[in-house]
Order: structure tokens, then sequence, then C-alpha cells
């Protein structure tokens, strides 16, 4: 189940809400669908003079649309550098995408107080890792112990690809602690990114195990009213 199912979307819509949150007719749903896209493509691949990226450190980015703007929520674990100096990267952030979508933006920021947890930060700190030339082992199990000390009940690392620069692509995988994948109480935050190095593209997947839920944590549609009675219904004998 885990080697087949996306963590992200087995959970979307039961324990986790959606990624981009408003309604279109059909006429206009695929269009709005592209520019979510767009916007967070613009937000994660914008690069500065000397090829780093010009928001880092950003999670997730959340979408919400109403008639007259659209609200685009950044979950950042270094907000300050979002923000800029009074403010002016996140004005010059919003206006170019004002320009791009040629709709009024509300960008908010969302600071994340634990970025050891959160799978999609690990994951980028393997690849901006990586590109530097370090040693793949040695990365991954640096950031298993980051992760595991900052609290975490358990985490997975796989990486795909042309690992220590050798010829024939290959996969290796490192694990520590529980990682119960099809149980949908567990918590389980998902990260993917690509590393980019002289031999090639090395994928990075990542799995990391936060606790349970608490019915109060439940971020998804209220599943209790779909359930099922209890009771099963009396079955007719042909």
């Amino acid at each position: 189940m885990g080697q087949k199912v996306n963590p992200t979307g087995y959970r979307t819509g039961v324990m986790v809400g959606w990624k981009s949150r408003w309604y279109a007719s059909k006429q206009e749903f695929a269009e709005l669908l592209v520019e979510d896209q767009k916007i967070r493509s613009f937000i994660k691949h914008r690069k500065e003079k000397f090829g780093k990226p010009m928001y880092p450190a950003i999670a997730k980015i959340e979408i919400e649309r109403t008639r007259d703007e659209v609200k685009v929520i950044l979950h950042s674990a270094r907000p300050g550098i979002l923000i800029g100096r009074k403010g002016e990267r996140v004005e010059e952030l919003q206006k170019e995408l004002q320009e791009k979508t040629g709709r009024r933006i509300n960008l908010k920021i969302e600071e994340i107080s634990r970025p050891e947890i959160v799978a999609q930060l690990v994951a980028e700190d393997i690849a901006e890792q990586l590109a530097k030339r370090s040693g793949f082992r040695r990365t991954m199990k640096r950031a298993m112990e980051q992760t595991m000390e900052a609290g975490a009940k358990g985490i997975k690392i796989q990486l795909a690809g042309r690992l220590g620069g050798a010829e024939m692509a290959r996969r290796e995988k490192q694990i520590s602690g529980s990682i119960p994948l099809s149980t949908l109480r567990a918590k389980i935050d998902y990260g993917f990114t690509e590393a980019k190095i002289a031999q090639g593209h090395i994928g990075i997947q990542v799995w990391v195990n936060q606790g349970m839920y608490s019915e109060d944590d439940i971020d998804g549609v209220d599943a209790k009213t779909g359930q099922a009675p209890k009771k099963p219904k009396r079955t007719y004998k042909r």
C-alpha cells in the first residue's frame, strides 16, 4: 500500500484539507487550475542572480479564491527572508503575481515552528547538500538524526538516480523509527524534490511520521457523517 499510493492524495479530504480551496463552473475550472499551478511554480522556482532560490524554505502554498481576490498562503520556515526589509519583498511578489494573473492577490505568510519534521523542507535540505557534492549516505544519515531529535516518531528517505556518480541509476532508502503508511490516523508528512547534480537529476522522497491525529487536528471533511451504521443491514437470502 505504501509503495503504490501517494501519501498526500490518500489522506486528502479524510485527514488533511485541500491545498486549493475554491469552487468554479465547468467552463472556468481548467483555467483556474492551470493558474494555481503557475502561481506555485513561479514562487518555488524563482531564482536570484547567482542561482539561489529567491523564496527559500517554503513547505507548501495554499490558495483560496473569492470573487474579488486570490488569497495565497505561504508556509515558510524563514518568514523574515520572504518579508524582506519593511515588507519590500512581499510587496514585490504580490505585484508580480497580480501582473501574471490579472487578479488581485492577497499574500499571507505563516511561520513553520519546527522545520526539521516537515518532509518537504527535509527533502529540499538533502537536495541542497547533494548539489554541493556531499556524500549521499552521510547526508541521509544526518537528516534522519536531525528529524528524530526534533521529536518525529519515524522517518523514511529514498533517493533514486545516479547515486555517487555511478553509471547505472539505482535506489537507496533508509528508515528510522516507525512509518505506518496504511494507517490513516498516523500523521504522515510527505515531501518530494529533485537534486540537480552534474550526473543528472536525483529524486528525493521523504516520509515523516509526526505522531497520531487527535480529533481536533483533523482538517479534512468530517468523515463521521458518512460512516456506515454499526449494525449491518439485514440480508435476505434468495
